[in-house]
């Protein structure tokens, strides 16, 4: 046994390094160990000694000791190599990816129960506005007081307050109780021929035990979910784990009843909304193998399984699964990276799938299987264009006649309705018809957003607030305050104006916060107490309403503003999802998109329903551009409090670009968003053939550079955002 260790520890400043293993301690690769770094301990994990060539190694006179091993599983041998793959590809410290795995420090303790507090029924005699407001968010929610503070957007002291006042008690959580594990003959389901094919290709994919990319390309309602199951039933037939990726927590509500309903039990949850205890829970099941389905947003990429046989990533065109802070990794491609190195298939689904994906299966690397019709002899819907130019809403309406038409047939009829527009809050923005001020955000370049249902402006990339101002601040005119263009509120407001007998539900990530939202608004539309839904993307995926027979899209070209490499796509592939929530049962569904550019080649193919058309027309545009999939991006963001120092370390860096063939450096120039969260920020894109190891280019680039230590420079390798 070794009596010296490399470890990765937990702090991406200062990478691997070298500790002394104390006689009778056996800290294999993988171990999980506390380890000295100057007075403070710190988590870290013993990684092979040969793994990180450049760190010098230190004699054996200079080394501390290891402190302790941690009791839990190791990090198996196949995870430390996706972590040096993703730490290499994505440009990021291994420790940053490290701790996407070690991702629940309490689940690293050894406490087995914790105190949590929930609601008694009894309000105080005192009630504070603080006070009013924590209930209000809490409701029937548990947690930690950390917890119940964050929910409740208080501090510490008002939960405290309020548990000495009596309304809030404590109660005692076991956080290792076993999962129930799914049964996968619980309820088979009765699938089409078509279907049954497919789920048949994967379950035999998963009986090889090797890799296998697929593609599963099925128009929405075709029954992807069910055939995938057949696939996730077969693994857990054999023992193994399963991983299902969705890009939204809020999709896990309406997953979780279908999972249910097929397999007699939920799988093990994984998101950001999960209690600490709930998180210990989950990693200790996931680690010792026994969490056998685990469903989870990107970060549950990187957990700790075992015996991975198989990973799911749904919906997998969505932009959401690319990080876009700390580590800039796409779940997607990561995931497949995970099944190359693991030996176990990966199917993506998705009803619109990405030009890269598409490219894949081109090449020969995926394999595509497709459902090209709806299940249940269910039809697709009928795609008619309004064009707004021609037909215009009435003034100062958003909605355009045919529109309003095609819901007074729907309300008659009884039917529900979804009126769709990616943009929240009230208005865009709010300006002074007295004298033209513009509320902007003072920590970013973006206006603040009017929300009239919280009656504040806030800003939708750092999140401050304001409450709604009744004056200007500028020439403080009373009632001189204007809401310019429309959010899904102001629509909302239109639809009770128009419509005033209508019950309405608005979907947005402010409405449906959490999974219980979710599954209230599921439950109220499944239930027929909803006639007509104006929502966000938010309510483009993953919902099934059979009576939901009329979409209407209020403003179909906003996607395509904005030099976005994939605006057109994007937009396509909203469009496309978000019509497919109509007609899904027996009924036949319509959808109505608004534009002022009929003319476009995404609305001519969204009318004509001729997917194909439109990827080959996107397609070699990209081709032309020489833009992925055939050529590469990364990007170089420059930020700092100080304006000055971002702008000359911009400089410093677009003045070092090496000059290495095909690749060309654009830039540096003030972001888009030039100041975020209180940071100017400046941008270089790099642009490269397939040939270029890009990432060797920029490594040894930065690598030769150095700035202020306020300063971040972040590499962003095949970014989704230009922001």
């Amino acid at each position: 046994m070794s009596s010296r260790a490399r470890v990765l520890l937990l702090n991406a400043a200062v990478g691997p390094l070298d500790y002394r293993v104390p006689h009778g301690m056996n800290a294999r690769p993988g171990s999980i160990v506390v380890a000295p770094l100057g007075p403070r301990q710190i988590v870290g994990v013993v990684w092979e000694e040969d793994a990180f060539p450049d760190v010098e190694s230190v004699g054996d006179n200079r080394l501390r000791n290891i402190v302790a091993l941690v009791d839990a599983p190791p990090v198996p041998e196949t995870l430390r190599r996706l972590i040096e793959w993703t730490a290499d590809y994505y440009l990021a410290p291994p420790a940053a990816v490290l701790r996407m795995t070690l991702a629940s420090m309490a689940a690293l303790e050894g406490a087995r129960t914790v105190i949590e507090y929930r609601a008694t029924g009894t309000l105080p005699d005192r009630m504070t506005e603080q006070r009013t407001q924590a209930m209000e968010r809490i409701g029937e929610r548990q947690g930690l007081i950390r917890e119940l503070a964050m929910i409740g957007g208080v501090s510490d002291a008002v939960i405290r307050g309020l548990i000495k006042a009596g309304a809030f008690e404590a109660m005692e959580v076991s956080v290792d109780t076993p999962f129930p594990q799914p049964d996968p003959d619980h309820a088979p389901p009765a699938l089409s021929d078509q279907q049954r094919a497919a789920a048949d290709s994967f379950v035999e994919a998963v009986h090889a035990r090797d890799f296998a990319p697929f593609l599963l390309d099925g128009v929405t309602g075709s029954g992807k979910t069910e055939v995938y199951f057949e696939a996730i039933a077969a693994a857990i037939r054999e023992g193994r784990q399963v991983l299902v990726l969705l890009p939204e927590i809020a999709l896990t509500e309406p997953f979780l009843e279908r999972f249910e309903k097929r397999f007699g039990t939920v799988p093990v949850n994984w998101h950001s909304g999960l209690r600490q205890s709930e998180r210990r829970r989950a990693w200790r099941a996931i680690a010792a193998g026994e969490a056998r389905v685990v469903v989870g947003a990107r970060s549950a990429l990187f957990l700790p399984y075992p015996n991975l046989g198989l990973i799911v990533v749904d919906e997998a065109h969505e932009a959401s699964f690319k990080q876009e802070d700390g580590v800039h990794y796409h779940a997607r491609d990561v995931a497949v990276m995970r099944g190359l190195i693991e030996k176990f298939p990966v199917v993506l689904a998705s009803a619109t799938p990405a030009i890269e994906t598409r490219h894949q299966v081109e090449l020969g690397r995926y394999r595509e299987i497709k459902l090209p019709g709806r299940y249940g002899g269910a039809e697709m819907p009928d795609i008619a264009g309004i064009n707004l130019l021609t037909d215009p809403p009435e003034r100062g309406r958003w909605i355009a006649p045919p529109l309003v038409i095609a819901i007074d047939e729907n309300m008659a009829k009884g039917d529900q309705s979804l009126l769709f527009l990616n943009r929240r809050g009230y208005a865009p923005l709010t300006l002074c018809r007295h004298c033209g001020y513009r509320f902007q955000c003072p920590n970013c370049t973006a206006w603040m957003v009017e929300h009239r249902l919280t009656r504040r402006l806030a800003c939708h990339h750092c999140g401050h607030v304001i409450p709604s101002p009744r004056f200007c601040p500028e020439c403080k005119e009373e009632d001189s305050l204007v809401a310019c263009g429309p959010g899904v509120e102001r629509i909302a407001d239109e639809v009770k104006a128009l419509w005033p007998q209508a019950r309405t539900a608005i979907v947005t990530s402010d409405t449906l916060w959490s999974p219980a939202k979710v599954a209230e608004f599921v439950k109220s539309v499944e239930a027929g107490a909803v006639d007509i839904i104006i929502g966000t993307q938010l309510v483009t995926k993953g919902y099934h309403f059979p009576n939901l027979t009329l979409v209407g899209v209020i403003d179909a070209d906003l996607g395509l503003e904005g030099g976005d490499l994939r605006a057109s796509e994007r937009t396509f592939q909203q469009i496309v999802q978000v019509a497919g929530r109509a007609g899904r049962g027996v009924k036949p569904g319509r959808v109505f998109i608004q534009t002022r550019m009929p003319e476009s080649e995404v609305i001519q193919a969204l009318i004509a329903g001729d997917v194909e058309r439109f990827y080959a027309v996107e397609t070699e545009n990209r081709r032309h551009a020489n833009a992925p999939p055939f050529g590469r991006f990364a990007a170089i963001i420059v930020s700092s409090e100080d304006a000055d120092e971002a702008a000359q370390v911009a400089r410093l860096i677009g003045k070092s670009a090496p000059l290495v063939e095909g690749m060309r450096v654009y830039g540096p120039a003030p972001a888009p968003l030039s100041v975020l969260r209180g940071r100017h920020r400046h941008r270089l894109l790099i642009h490269a053939t397939r040939q270029v190891d890009i990432q060797a280019a920029i490594r040894e680039w930065l690598g030769n550079l150095t700035w202020k230590s306020g300063t971040r420079v972040a590499v962003d390798v095949d970014p989704y955002s230009f922001m």
